[in-house]
């Protein structure tokens, strides 16, 4: 896992990357370090690493599903309801 230094980031034109692509991939695999693209002075676009991307798309998917579970536990507090074990679902799904 990486962690990304957002303070060295760089920022190039869509044209600019055009022009220099095979070099921007090899600085982003390399670095670890993302590089915006910029349309008419507004980012756009970012290059990233693919194994940084899926970490960090990993790392999203685990958020949300923290974010669910604490979501179900307030609604658990907030009606008095327990939790099913998951026997009992499996049982009731007729899984087992």
């Amino acid at each position: 896992m990486y962690v990304l230094d957002m303070s060295e980031s760089v920022t190039l034109s869509v044209s600019q990357a055009r022009q220099q692509l095979a070099e921007l991939i090899d600085r982003v695999r390399a670095e670890h370090t993302p590089v915006y693209l910029a349309r008419r002075g507004r980012r756009v676009a970012a290059v990233i690493d693919a194994d940084d991307l899926d970490a960090i798309l990993e790392l999203a998917e685990d958020m949300a599903d923290i974010r669910a579970a604490e979501v179900a536990r307030a609604e658990m507090r907030a009606t008095g309801k327990t939790p099913i074990h998951w026997e009992q679902v499996k049982a009731d799904l007729g899984l087992t």
